[in-house]
């Protein structure tokens, strides 16, 4: 219809021009004539009928260029149509692969998307979606070649690449090429948020806690968390350093990391008894007396009762007459006077050990108070007795297993 239109103006306009020219010339009684010599040939003609063919002639080489422009240009537009093609089919595939991941048809949709990338407006999503598709589906060498072919595509995306291949191998349990991808990224663009997040998802699940110290500045600068998260991190990240270092049974691996510890953290609830722990199994319970004590008078904690009791102090006695200080404002506290019953132990001092240990139990029976005191009387050779107590911390410790089974049931 288009190219009809172009057809019938110019002939319109040419008819119109013959009219107009053959009535201009018609009205002259004597309107010329026009005579053409070529070589031994020549042509007369009236001028009317001259002009009106010159009109017909100028029409008919017009519509000839036209028609001539029109071949040329063929080829071109037929080679535009088919790329139009081929692209509207690649966002049709691009829908349709998407689509049929997401109901979990991945091999229908990894070839649909591999088959029309090329021609694609959007060759990355394809090849991206691919990744995943062949991933899901247990293919890990086509899914590297995908995340090949994505790359390759513009050095700008090497962001977007880089990401979705470390999304994609932390998936797969592949996490030292997904922090090897994510260290690259970060050097790249160290503020990326996603980046910074998937670091921190990544040391965490491989237990990297140094990775997760260093990382710690770029997460508090570029906002990634906020204060208490931030905060929060940086306990967590030093309580496994510091057990990480536990490991090592060596007291000055473990000080070092200790002094490492910022002073805002060191405060932390439960920080200071993993050092505290720690030093002890290494054999420095001695070297951390002081700090223990002056942790308990600023917080009473049962669990720093314990620990205290588990040095080896230089001296027993003095050892003794520290923690029964503590008395005079936790006389009934049922922990401080079994760790008292304990110590008196150690320093021979049994009945003042056995007494401690009785009120501990009237106060709250536990099974290491009944532990202790039936030691304590089979070495005062209270053999009947020292039984009974262990028959009764057996069967506390029986009825704290059932009821612990009774709860995960009930839960």
């Amino acid at each position: 219809m288009k190219n009809l239109i172009y057809f019938a103006i110019p002939l319109i306009i040419a008819v119109l021009v013959a009219v107009f020219v053959h009535n201009w010339l018609s009205q002259y009684d004597d309107p010329g004539y026009a005579l053409l010599g070529f070589g031994h040939w020549s042509v007369e003609s009236s001028l009317v009928i001259f002009a009106v063919a010159q009109v017909i002639i100028f029409f008919i080489f017009y519509m000839l260029f036209r028609f001539l422009g029109w071949l040329m240009r063929f080829p071109g537009r037929m080679k535009r149509k088919g790329k139009r093609i081929k692209f509207d089919r690649s966002q049709e595939a691009l829908i349709a692969g998407l689509v049929d991941s997401a109901e979990g048809n991945f091999e229908k949709a990894e070839k649909v998307l591999i088959k029309h990338a090329a021609n694609s407006g959007a060759p990355l999503l394809h090849y991206l979606t691919a990744a995943r598709a062949a991933q899901s589906r247990g293919d890990l060498d086509k899914r590297n070649e995908y995340l090949d072919k994505a790359s390759a595509q513009s050095s700008d995306t090497d962001i977007a690449v880089g990401l979705t291949q470390a999304e994609l191998h932390m998936n797969g349990q592949e996490f030292d090429q997904a922090l090897k991808t994510l260290t690259n990224l970060q050097s790249i663009a160290p503020g990326h948020a996603t980046v910074l997040k998937m670091l921190h998802q990544a040391y965490h699940l491989v237990g990297d806690w140094e990775g997760i110290r260093a990382l710690i500045p770029s997460l508090h600068k570029n906002k990634i968390l906020i204060e208490a998260e931030i905060k929060l991190l940086e306990t967590e990240t030093y309580s496994g350093l510091l057990k990480k270092a536990a490991e090592s049974n060596n007291a000055k691996v473990i000080q070092e990391c200790w002094d490492k510890v910022p002073e805002h953290i060191k405060s932390a609830q439960g920080l200071t008894t993993i050092y505290f722990a720690a030093m002890i199994e290494a054999g420095a319970g001695r070297e951390i007396v002081e700090p223990l004590v002056n942790t308990l008078l600023k917080h009473w904690d049962a669990t720093l009762l314990v620990l205290y009791a588990n040095i080896e102090p230089e001296e027993n006695l003095k050892h003794l007459q520290t923690a029964e200080k503590w008395l005079a404002v936790h006389s009934t506290d049922a922990v401080l006077l079994r760790i008292l019953g304990k110590i008196s132990f150690a320093c021979e001092q049994k009945e003042k050990a056995e007494q401690y240990l009785v009120k501990s139990i009237a106060n709250e029976p536990t099974v290491a108070a009944y532990q202790l005191l039936g030691d304590l009387l089979v070495d005062k050779g209270e053999i009947e007795k020292a039984n009974d107590n262990f028959r009764k911390g057996l069967k506390l410790a029986s009825n704290q297993v059932v009821d612990s089974a009774n709860a995960f049931v009930g839960a």
